[in-house]
């Protein structure tokens, strides 16, 4: 049987006071794209004008193994 697939997953809140940038999340969503993760989720509210954006990418070995050190979890 194969292994199934991990995911990791990224959460980021951008904009604020006022609508995000069109080329900040630009900046931001390339970056992710270049480092492996996924846009697969975007919340927004309507009492502010915050955008919090989800990605996700295969969890790899590393970062698994990582994971299983106490205090080993890297803040991104």
């Amino acid at each position: 049987m194969a292994d199934r697939v991990r995911w990791e997953y990224i959460v980021k809140t951008i904009g604020g006071l006022r609508s995000p940038k069109d080329e900040d999340m630009l900046a931001l969503l390339n970056g992710w794209g270049e480092e492996g993760w996924e846009l697969v989720g975007m919340v927004s509210t309507p009492s502010s004008s915050a955008v919090k954006l989800v990605g996700k990418r295969p969890l790899s070995t590393t970062a698994r193994r990582r994971r299983t050190i106490p205090g080993g979890i890297e803040e991104m």
